[in-house]
This record gives structure tokens, C-alpha cells and sequence, in this order.
């Protein structure tokens, strides 16, 4: 039978000492003596932290092989060739004119110029995985430097805004990392170095003097964990103490490894009777002695085969190996550190033994879930969709776009679908008759299967139609024009 314990209360709210007996990790014992868990919040916990955590990611992304390798493979899933839009607008021919003016913009976005919008996309992305955001300037420019839409964008560290800037502005408003809040608690502008703080090749003297740039101008991108978040966190920071902990122990062994392995062999002589000259086993010729009265070490070369004296013997040298759990050992601990930082370990090591396709298919499914996730949520909301606001605004400026009632209809023509390059089949034949499957039933449209393929659908009908009529009038028969109706003679009237 069932006992029932009388639960303490105190008006109607449970007492402390029934709380903590109700969660083993909330207990003050033995066990929970040295547990740290500061109770702060999560700006007070994470600016004090920010520059080591900067300085230490970017230092294990540079030399550790596994840190790079992880941002490398999120950086190519997240972007890959970049996320691109596709308006809704309704009228074809002014849906046309934009992403025509779009895509020559696109090659004129970066204001380094360095590469193009969508390479700008990797290069936000690759900081803000490595040192945990990054923050973007739009620069307005001139009409007179002849581009397509008089707009550019400064990709900037995230050292350009002072994390440790804590005080009230003179306006009233209040500054937090370098970030001017308005009572409201809304970003109004953010205070930035001239040049960044800490590179030493900047010639310009005025790399302490900070800047107040309007928040309209400034995209702040970093992914949030917790509400009221005001600077991003670097994707490693769970895991880099035990990164460098495995690179040291890894690197050990490969040197204790190397250094057991230069001593072929150690050759042993019977005591001599007087002074007598050692013989160089591989010569012949007598050793010659340093000042300590030692001979130097014997060099071996391939295929060597040597008689030795009368009474020298040789004991060759049996260097450690690795120790028989050091796979097993390595393979835990970056399981770890895959873990920590939302990476498949197969995408981690390349480690794809005793991996069958459905495993890797699970694997894969929930990597993509997660990072689609950070694609719509962090980089079409925080990057994509201003950008694509702003030069829209400039654009009308410009006169290079013409639309009607453009600022009573600004909602309506911005409306934008931003599609990220398709993912790989895993199993070609296999996801793609499936897809065509969700098609001939109704799942699904043709148009939605194209777009998660990364293209538009519009295009690629154009670009069908095109072919088969360069077909047709070449006189060739492809597999794609089976069962298509030939076009229509034209009949002579009688």
C-alpha cells in the first residue's frame, strides 16, 4: 500500500527544505561543495568574460585542426553560396527589373571590395561562429561613384563597439557594451572606435576615440540564448578549455612518440682493458671523443648491415606506443566537443566508420534542422531583411527603382521570400523520387521543391522551355522532351 508524506507548506508555497529535497541539483552537500553556479545575470556573467573568449577562439581556430574544422563546416551549411531573395511581389515584369538591379548590386556591396554580398554573408557568419557577432555599417554613397544602388556595406569586429562601456549618456539615455539604449530599452545608436582597438598595423592615431553612430546605420547580428542578451558569445566557448587540453595531450604523444623513435638501438661493450680507441661499428674508423669523454651516438641507415667487435652487442630500443584506449579516449573527448558546439562528430573528425546511411541521415536531419534555425531566425532576420530594406530605400532615392505609392505600398514591396542554398541528397534516386512523390500527390508543390533546392522556380521553367526549343530546332530527341506535344503547324488558309 501506497504511503503518503504530509507536504510542508507555508501559504500554499512550498518550504526551501522541500524545494531542495524535490531536485538532487539544487542540495548543499558533500557533493555540491564546490559546484560554482553564480546566479547573476547573463550580462554580468558574459562581458567580463568576452575578450578571453575572443582571443582564445580565434587563437584555437587558427591552430587547432578541430576548432577550424568546425566553424569551417557550420560557416559552408549556414551560407554555403549565400541566401538569396525572391520577391512577391505579383507583377512579373517589376519582379524582373528587381532582382536584375539586385544582382548587379550584389557584386557592389562590399565596401572593401573584396568580394560580393553573399561572400560578405560568409565572412558574417565565420565571426560571428568565431568570436560570437559581429556588427555591420551601411554606408550610403554618392551617386557620383556610379553604382547600382548608391549603398555598401561595412563588415566590422566586434572590438569596433567597447563591450565594457557602462554609463548614463548625456542625452538621458543610458549606455550598455557600448550600445545606447532609450528609456524605451531601444537601441537608438552604438558607439564605435574609429579604427579597431587592438591592430597594430592601423596608422591612424585616433583608434581610441569612439564614435556615436545611429542605430538605423548599424546591424548588430549574434545569436541570443537568453532574454535581454546584449553581445554574442563565441560558438567554442563551451569547449575550449578541453580543446586545448586534448591538443596538448594529442601533441604529447605525438612527441613522445617522435623522440622514442629516434633511438634505433643502443650498442654495449665489455669493460676495456686499458685505454683502448672505440671503433665506429659502422665505419670502422675510430670515434672521436668530446671534451667529456663520451662518443657520439651511432647514425642507422636503411639496410645497413654491420659486423660488430668481439664483445659489443646491440639492444634496440622498444619506444612506447600510444597506450591501446588512446583511440577510444580521443574519440570520447571530441564526442564532447561536438557535442558542445551543436557539430556532428562524423562532420567533426570525418570519421564516417561503422556509420550506415540511415544513422547519417538522423545525424544530418538534426544538424540542418539546427542550423536552418539560425539561418531564419539569425541571419534573414538580423542581416538579410534590413539589408534588403535599405537598399530599396536607396534605390527609390536613386531612381533606379520606380514604384508607385511606394511609400504608402513600402510593406507590401519588401515582402521577400530569402531561400538558402539547397542541401545535397543524401541518397539521390531515393529523395528524389520521393519528392516527386509529395508532388503527384499533393503534399507538395513543384515550385517548393524547387526553392529547397535553392533556385527559382520561374528560372528554371525558363530555362526548360529555352532548351527544349534549342532541342526541337536542332532536331534532337532528349529524354526530358518525351511525351511532350510537338507545336502546332501553322494551317495555310484556303
Amino acid at each position: 500500500m501506497a504511503r503518503h508524506y504530509p507536504t510542508l507548506t507555508r501559504n500554499g508555497f512550498l518550504l526551501p527544505e522541500r524545494i531542495k529535497a524535490s531536485y538532487e541539483g539544487a542540495g548543499e552537500g558533500r557533493r555540491s561543495a564546490s559546484w560554482d553556479a553564480p546566479d547573476t545575470g547573463i550580462n554580468s556573467i558574459n562581458t567580463p568574460a568576452l575578450r578571453n573568449l575572443r582571443s582564445r577562439s580565434r587563437a584555437a581556430v587558427r591552430n587547432d585542426p578541430y576548432a577550424f574544422n568546425v566553424i569551417d563546416k557550420r560557416v559552408s551549411n549556414l551560407i554555403g553560396t549565400g541566401i538569396t531573395p525572391r520577391p512577391k511581389i505579383e507583377d512579373d515584369a517589376l519582379r524582373k527589373v528587381q532582382q536584375d538591379l539586385w544582382e548587379d548590386w550584389v557584386d557592389e556591396s562590399d565596401a572593401d571590395g573584396l568580394t560580393d554580398f553573399y561572400g560578405q554573408q560568409a565572412l558574417i557568419a565565420r565571426t560571428v561562429e568565431t568570436a560570437g557577432e559581429c556588427f555591420v555599417r551601411l554606408r550610403p554613397r554618392s551617386q557620383d561613384e556610379d553604382l547600382a544602388v548608391p549603398l555598401q556595406l561595412q563588415v566590422l569586429a566586434p572590438e569596433f563597439v567597447p563591450h565594457d562601456k557602462f554609463e548614463p549618456a548625456k542625452n538621458g539615455n543610458s549606455i550598455r557594451a557600448g550600445i545606447e539604449f532609450n528609456p524605451a530599452h531601444q537601441r537608438v545608436a552604438y558607439h564605435m572606435y574609429r579604427v579597431h582597438p587592438r591592430d597594430a598595423s592601423s596608422l591612424n592615431a585616433g583608434y581610441n576615440q569612439l564614435v556615436r553612430i545611429p542605430a538605423e546605420q548599424v546591424l548588430h547580428i549574434f545569436e541570443p540564448v537568453e532574454p535581454g542578451q546584449l553581445r554574442g558569445v563565441p560558438r567554442l566557448a563551451p569547449v575550449l578549455k578541453r580543446l586545448r587540453s586534448l591538443d596538448n595531450y594529442d601533441d604529447a604523444v605525438l612527441f613522445r612518440q617522435e623522440v622514442a623513435n629516434l633511438f634505433a638501438g643502443f650498442i654495449s661493450r665489455p669493460p676495456p682493458e686499458g685505454r683502448q680507441l672505440a671503433l665506429d661499428p659502422v665505419t670502422g674508423q675510430p670515434f672521436e671523443e668530446d671534451r667529456d669523454g663520451f662518443t657520439p651516438m651511432v647514425a642507422l641507415e636503411p639496410g645497413t648491415m654491420q659486423e660488430l667487435g668481439p664483445g659489443e652487442e646491440v639492444e634496440f630500443s622498444k619506444p612506447p606506443d600510444a597506450g591501446n584506449n588512446y583511440p577510444d579516449f580521443m574519440r570520447q573527448q571530441l564526442m564532447a566537443a561536438a557535442a558542445g558546439t551543436g557539430t556532428p562528430y562524423e562532420i567533426l573528425t570525418g570519421d564516417m566508420r561503422e556509420v550506415n546511411d540511415r544513422a547519417l541521415r538522423v545525424v544530418l536531419n538534426e544538424f540542418r534542422r539546427r542550423l536552418e534555425q539560425l539561418q531564419f531566425g539569425v541571419y534573414v532576420h538580423q542581416l538579410c531583411r534590413p539589408v534588403r530594406a535599405a537598399w530599396m530605400d536607396m534605390a527609390v532615392l536613386a531612381g533606379r527603382l520606380k514604384l508607385d505609392d511606394y511609400a504608402q505600398r513600402r510593406r507590401e514591396y519588401l515582402r521577400t521570400r530569402w531561400v538558402p542554398q539547397g542541401w545535397a541528397y543524401i541518397q539521390p534516386v531515393q529523395d528524389i523520387q520521393a519528392r516527386m512523390m509529395e508532388v503527384n500527390a499533393g503534399f507538395n508543390s513543384r515550385s517548393e521543391m524547387v526553392l529547397r533546392s535553392g533556385y527559382d522556380a520561374e528560372t528554371v521553367d525558363a530555362e526548360n522551355a529555352a532548351d527544349q526549343a534549342r532541342a526541337r530546332d536542332l532536331g534532337l530527341n532528349y529524354k526530358t522532351l518525351v511525351d511532350q506535344p510537338e507545336p502546332a503547324a501553322d494551317k495555310e488558309t484556303p
